[in-house]
């Protein structure tokens, strides 16, 4: 029976760990598969689409036999809309915001009408090596991240020492009870570590009434046993309350919010630069967007998280523009679209 089900691996974790680097990789080097990725998107530009591939908003097939398709709406409507195309797909993928608890997005999996037509797989969660938050407690989405995760993709591990990676994994095990640890870096590690491995369970989920909890029925997610194991790769430039069951748009949680930013005139790189070095507030956590240069005819892949940003460029296959969301606490959102129209070209 499980045989016949669609395997479904969630990708969660915090803003700017690397889960669209790691779905990259993962469409980059599966072979055989026809993969369906599903991408909720934190603002109202689509960047995720951009940054993954060239084509329509709502689905993109690839060449390989791939589709992207972006959650607009409910996610089971999304997961429907996929199952009902005639041609039929091997493998299920769900990128979730960084700000998304996965356990409700897990249980419209576990449970309900698409439990009989596909079967979780994983849930993996990516974390930021370089800016782990030591501080998180166990009523932040960024613990429920780790709680629930199968597989805790420790990332960005080039950009960091051994002594910090060992005092992440410390804390990790304070969270979980022996966790499932791969180390990486750009999100890379070997598909067979991560895909088809068969790690959730759905009875390892039970109800319990929690006195300090706002909601009087939620889900915990009991202790389960997994093996250690670490894996180190190449060096890459690329760093850098729950959410109830809100599988749409994210914005305002826990007091983040984004601001998205679109003109269709070219940034001044110089004057870019100024806005990176000295206006950006210090409460903007990620950023991401495609940019336009004056100064260059190449489309540039712009990534923010923390202090360290990369510009990888590629060429321009649509129509040049510039498109940057910024997620944050407590942003000042005319300021920094003033500040970001003070980046273009034909400003003086």
């Amino acid at each position: 029976m499980s045989k016949k089900l669609l395997p479904v691996t969630i990708i969660s974790g915090f803003l700017g760990s690397g889960k669209t680097t790691l779905l990259n990789h993962i469409l980059k080097n599966q072979v055989g598969l026809k993969t369906a990725v599903l991408v909720n998107e934190f603002g109202e530009i689509g960047i995720d689409n951009d940054l993954i591939i060239e084509g329509s908003e709502d689905m993109i097939e690839l060449n390989n036999g791939c589709i992207c398709c972006s959650i607009n709406g409910e996610l089971l409507n999304t997961v429907s809309k996929v199952l009902e195309r005639s041609e039929k797909i091997d493998y299920l993928i769900v990128e979730t915001t960084g700000l998304a608890d996965p356990l409700p997005v897990a249980m419209t999996f576990a449970a309900g009408d698409l439990r009989e037509k596909v079967r979780l797989d994983s849930i993996i969660t990516v974390i930021d090596g370089e800016n782990f938050d030591f501080e998180i407690n166990n009523s932040s989405v960024a613990y429920s991240q780790i709680l629930y995760g199968d597989i805790l993709l420790l990332n960005k591990c080039d950009l960091v020492n051994e002594e910090q990676l060992q005092k992440v994994e410390k804390f990790i095990n304070k969270i979980k009870k022996e966790p499932r640890i791969l180390r990486s870096t750009n999100s890379e590690v070997g598909l067979q570590t991560i895909m088809s491995v068969g790690l959730f369970e759905t009875d390892t989920f039970k109800f319990h009434k929690d006195k300090e909890n706002v909601e009087d029925n939620s889900l915990e997610r009991s202790s389960h046993s997994h093996d250690h194991s670490s894996h180190s790769h190449e060096h890459s430039s690329h760093s850098h309350d729950h959410s109830s069951h809100s599988h749409d748009l994210i914005n305002n949680i826990e007091g983040f919010t984004s601001v998205s930013y679109e003109t269709f005139e070219p940034f001044s790189l110089r004057k870019f630069q100024y806005f990176l070095d000295n206006q950006i507030s210090q409460n903007v956590f990620r950023a991401k967007g495609i940019l336009w240069f004056m100064e260059s005819d190449r489309k540039h892949i712009f990534h923010l998280s923390g202090k360290r940003f990369s510009l990888d460029d590629e060429k321009w296959t649509k129509e040049k523009s510039n498109k940057i969301v910024l997620i944050g606490k407590n942003l000042d959102h005319q300021t920094i679209k003033n500040q970001l129209s003070s980046c273009r070209f034909s400003t003086d």
